[in-house]
């Protein structure tokens, strides 16, 4: 067998850690699409749209750390552009792979289907320069250390890559065998050392100093480096909604969600009149703040973020978060004797004190939380339920998954695809709206193929209700046309016994539903919750008005 250029893509990718490659085919990625199915450790995921595969990329990136997605010139890739950029702003590592038309048509210049008829084949790969770390254009001669040097940065960065693979050149024979691959990241100098002293003194010096912490440390899985230095420092920390599940919210220094001014007071008051900030690995956006309501002086922040580190009077772009975290724990931070209030979540609902009551929001997420469980994944849909989700308590090793940056609605339900396959043992929780669900509702055909087994759970709210909050409540342009949303399985395929399907309009309905689940973990659940249109989480109400407010 001859040894090609894609049968060394693929390879390394395995090499990483890939085993499913997701993606739409087209005529310019159907012979290395060969490749992929040939290869003894590679699973070919197609998906019914290439957007909805760049989704389920980015979720299986974010559990397994790395993920590749494959779709064809043109149409397929600028398909993709929303999910590749998602997957940018809240760092996850996609290695996003173009089909394109042989190098001979490219040279030419000739006018050929799935371009703009120009003879310009460079276009669409700019189109991406701004989403990803690093893009290449393949070559017999180059393609070896090209998709080394490129997947290299996906991982160092978690961030997207671009590859452009002309169809002839997939074919092209090279040596086989892998090169040398490292991802070792730079040590710190002597200098950084010395900001690192002052830090210690700043920190040992400070009456009340706060750990801030949030995506950066789920997209580098540094979650137990961040826990053994939380728990030798004995400071308190809190997190942002933008990387909730950072810390393990069951250990006795973590003090709760912090939200600028709509944060429990205890959280709101003890981070706001910090004179330390220590942020690791968190970003200050206006989702996750309310607004930019947050009242601490800026002057007291200690920024410790993936090349982005302000110490005092220093700046760094080049140090890795990994690298200053180990730093970090190796400081000798005095260990603090500080008074202040662990965390202690209050369930507004208990699961056995329901008496039948209209299913609420409240209520929805207070008995969902008492029913999560350790090394669960969460995925919640940006709306209501990312907003009533993100105050849930988490048990140890739960992975939350939501898109509060980017905010693309429809992303969690492909993202399921993605991070269930990405671990079949774990058990997978999604809970999304209505009006989401319609924009990308096509994946459930893809679980229901690959004989997935997530549990879904359909907020039917009857439209937009975190559009309505924001502006226009009775609005046409916050309806969407009521579905028939329990027989969605059975039209995209789903055969007797393969789906469990289930109606909630209550509280008690709620219990029973989910002890159902427990006792059959062997089929996907999908569950239609009904809430009232404008009930929503008392945060989002919040929120909303901040962005209502930044909108003037």
């Amino acid at each position: 067998m001859t040894y090609t250029v894609g049968h060394y893509l693929f390879d390394r990718l395995v090499d990483v850690g890939v085993d499913r490659v997701f993606g739409v085919p087209g005529d310019f990625n159907l012979t290395f699409l060969d490749t992929i199915v040939s290869h003894d450790k590679l699973q070919w995921i197609g998906n019914t749209n290439e957007l909805n595969a760049a989704y389920a990329a980015d979720g299986y990136g974010r559990i397994n750390g790395i993920s590749a997605m494959v779709t064809t010139y043109g149409v397929g890739e600028l398909s993709t552009v929303n999910g590749v950029a998602g997957s940018y702003a809240e760092r996850v590592p996609v290695v996003a792979i173009t089909g394109g038309p042989t190098s001979v048509v490219e040279h030419a210049g000739k006018y050929v289907h799935h371009t703009l008829g120009e003879g310009d084949f460079k276009d669409f790969q700019k189109m991406f320069e701004p989403i990803t770390v690093a893009q290449t254009r393949l070559t017999q001669v180059n393609a070896k250390e090209e998709i080394d040097r490129v997947i290299r940065l996906a991982i160092m960065e978690q961030r997207p890559v671009h590859i452009h693979l002309p169809v002839d050149v997939a074919a092209k024979e090279v040596e086989e065998g892998l090169l040398e691959f490292d991802v070792t990241e730079k040590n710190i100098t002597s200098e950084h050392k010395q900001w690192l002293s002052e830090l210690k003194e700043t920190i040992d010096n400070s009456k009340q100093p706060v750990i801030l912490t949030g995506h950066e440390i789920n997209s580098f899985k540094l979650h137990d480096e961040l826990k053994a230095f939380v728990e030798a420092t004995n400071i308190p920390i809190a997190q942002l909604s933008l990387g909730k599940g950072a810390i393990d919210e069951t250990i006795d220094q973590y003090i709760g969600m912090y939200a600028g001014a709509i944060s429990e007071d205890d959280v709101r008051n003890y981070v706001d009149s910090s004179d330390c900030i220590i942020n690791i690995g968190a970003k200050l956006t206006d989702s996750a703040t309310a607004g930019f309501s947050q009242k601490f002086d800026a002057k007291d922040m200690q920024i410790i973020n993936h090349r982005n580190t302000d110490i005092l009077n220093y700046h760094d772009e080049d140090i890795a978060l990994s690298v200053w975290l180990k730093e970090l724990q190796d400081l000798g931070i005095n260990k603090r004797n500080d008074e202040y209030k662990t965390y202690q979540h209050q369930y507004d609902v208990l699961v056995d004190e329901v008496t039948g009551n209209e299913l609420t929001q409240k209520s929805l997420h207070s008995l969902m939380n008492q029913y999560l469980e350790p090394n669960d994944i969460l995925l919640a849909e940006q709306g209501t339920s990312f907003f009533g989700a993100y105050e849930m308590h988490l048990p140890s090793k739960v992975s939350y998954i939501g898109q509060p940056l980017w905010g693309s609605i429809g992303y969690t339900l492909p993202a399921l695809l993605g991070t269930q396959m990405a671990d079949l043992d774990r058990r997978n929780i999604l809970m999304i709206g209505d009006g989401s669900l319609q924009l990308t509702v096509q994946s459930i055909s893809t679980m229901i193929r690959e004989g997935i087994k997530p549990i879904i759970f359909v907020v039917n709210n009857d439209g937009y209700t975190v559009e309505r909050i924001i502006h226009g409540e009775k609005q046409h342009y916050n309806d969407i046309k009521m579905w028939d949303y329990k027989s969605i399985p059975a039209t995209f395929g789903a055969k007797e016994g393969e789906v469990e399907l289930h109606d909630v309009k209550t509280d008690k309905q709620f219990v029973e539903v989910f002890e159902k689940i427990n006792k059959n973990k062997e089929v996907m659940h999908y569950v239609e919750l009904h809430t009232a249109v404008m009930d929503a989480p008392e945060n989002l109400y919040e929120i909303g008005k901040a962005f209502a407010n930044q909108n003037k």
